[in-house]
Order: structure tokens, then C-alpha cells, then sequence
């Protein structure tokens, strides 16, 4: 059964036989506290750069999106089903707006540089009064680059591949249209970057699997490892990027 309310399979079923628009936005408006419930909980990410009115209109894309798409015979509940849709269409949204100016783009590549040849030569991570020193910059400048990298590195990452480690396959391809490659290739996604992930550092792997598993923000995770909310960010954009290179690999 699609959902436990039988008023809402008969009104799916009715959507399913007729397409009508007034169908679909009686099916919209039963479901939208779960678009709004799932943009209040990817704000704290995104807060800094997108208004929260923006993201629940994100989310409303893509609850009409998950409406218009979703087969009532697959035997798969919508809210599961929707939730995907929605956080990929807000995914999608923000990466558009692609706020991070060139030069920021090209100092945070001097920034990531700076940041090998640190720790090659000291053997660990390197501070920012070390890349502060390295590259003739403040330390402030350091810190607001590699803030505004952080923010684009969980978008361009996008947290849709990473709902892969945690949330069932078949489950996440219904999103598209059900394709056996799909399936098999989703799967190997989904170990590889398992994979990556476990070979992470200690440190980086924490801070991954606190920060998009358990939804601790960048600050709870720094009082957790008594580092500070900077120094969280920083070791967070190196794990992205290095995990952006092994599926890459």
C-alpha cells in the first residue's frame, strides 16, 4: 500500500487514471509540510547564502516533480520516494546560483596548493596561520575562502550521491525510471565511495560521518573534537576533495 490513509490511495489512484491539475494540487497541498520540513532541515547548510522562503520554494519544485513522476505500482511509499526528489531539487537550485566569485575560485586553488606542500614538508594537516604565512595573506582571508569552499564543496559533491551509503538502492533510483544498469551501477557508487570513505584519515572520516549521518553542524563537531569551527571546515573540504578524487579514480 502506498499510504496507510485510504483517502490518499484513492485520490492517487484518481491522479494516476485522470492527470488532472486539481488532483495534483490536492496531492500537493496533503504533502507539502514534508517539502517544508525537509528545507528547514538543509538550512543550517545553506543559511549563509540562500533564504530560507528560496529553499521551501526548492522544495516545492521538487514535491511537484516527485507528484507528477511517482507510480502508485511500485509498491514504494511517496514520502520515501518524494524526499529524494526534494532534496535533489534543492541540490540542483542552489548549484545553479553558483555564488563563489572567480577570484575566490582561484585563491582557494593557491589555498589548496599551499595546503599540500604544508603538509608534505610538516608530515599533518596545516593550520591557517601556516597557509596564512605560506601564501603572504591573512590568516581572516584564509578563513573566509575556505568557508565559502566549504559551502560549494558539500553542493558540488552533491548529497544525492552520498544518500547512497545510507539509504536502500532501489529505493533511491526511483527517482528515474527503473533501469536495471542503473541498479547495478547505483550499487557500485555506493560501495566505492563506502570505500573511499572508510579510507578516509580517523579525523576525516569523523567529521563525515558526524556531519551527514548524524547532522551535527560544523560547530557541534569542532566541540566534539575540541578544534574550532575554522580548523572543522577546513579538515571538511580536504575530505570532500578527497573523496571527489577517488570516485573520480
Amino acid at each position: 500500500m502506498v499510504d496507510k490513509g485510504s483517502d490518499n490511495l484513492k485520490l492517487w489512484k484518481q491522479y494516476k487514471n485522470q492527470n488532472s491539475a486539481y488532483i495534483r494540487n490536492l496531492l500537493f497541498s496533503r504533502y507539502n509540510d514534508l517539502a517544508i520540513k525537509i528545507a528547514l532541515s538543509v538550512a543550517p547548510k545553506y543559511k549563509n547564502f540562500v533564504h530560507i522562503d528560496d529553499l521551501k520554494s526548492f522544495a516545492s519544485i521538487g514535491l511537484l516533480d516527485a507528484i507528477e513522476k511517482f507510480d502508485i505500482d511500485r509498491g514504494i511509499k511517496f514520502e520515501t520516494y518524494a524526499s529524494i526528489r526534494i532534496r535533489g531539487a534543492i541540490v540542483d537550485e542552489i548549484r545553479k546560483l553558483d555564488w563563489i566569485p572567480r577570484n575566490v575560485r582561484q585563491k582557494f586553488r593557491l589555498i589548496e596548493k599551499a595546503m599540500s606542500e604544508i603538509e608534505n614538508k610538516l608530515g599533518r594537516s596545516a593550520t591557517t596561520k601556516e597557509i596564512s604565512e605560506h601564501l603572504s595573506i591573512p590568516a581572516k582571508e584564509v578563513e573566509d575562502i575556505l568557508h565559502q569552499m566549504n559551502s560549494q564543496a558539500i553542493i558540488s559533491f552533491d548529497d544525492r550521491v552520498i544518500e547512497l551509503i545510507n539509504k536502500d538502492t532501489n529505493q533511491y533510483l526511483h527517482r528515474d525510471e527503473y533501469n536495471p544498469e542503473k541498479i547495478v551501477t547505483a550499487k557500485e557508487l555506493r560501495d566505492n565511495l563506502a570505500t573511499a570513505v572508510d579510507y578516509l584519515p580517523e579525523r576525516e572520516r569523523l567529521i563525515i560521518n558526524l556531519y551527514y549521518f548524524e547532522e551535527f553542524t560544523l560547530k557541534e563537531i569542532g566541540n566534539v573534537l575540541d578544534l574550532t569551527e575554522s580548523r572543522i571546515s577546513q579538515l571538511h573540504t580536504k575530505a570532500l576533495s578527497q573523496l571527489r578524487e577517488s570516485l573520480n579514480d
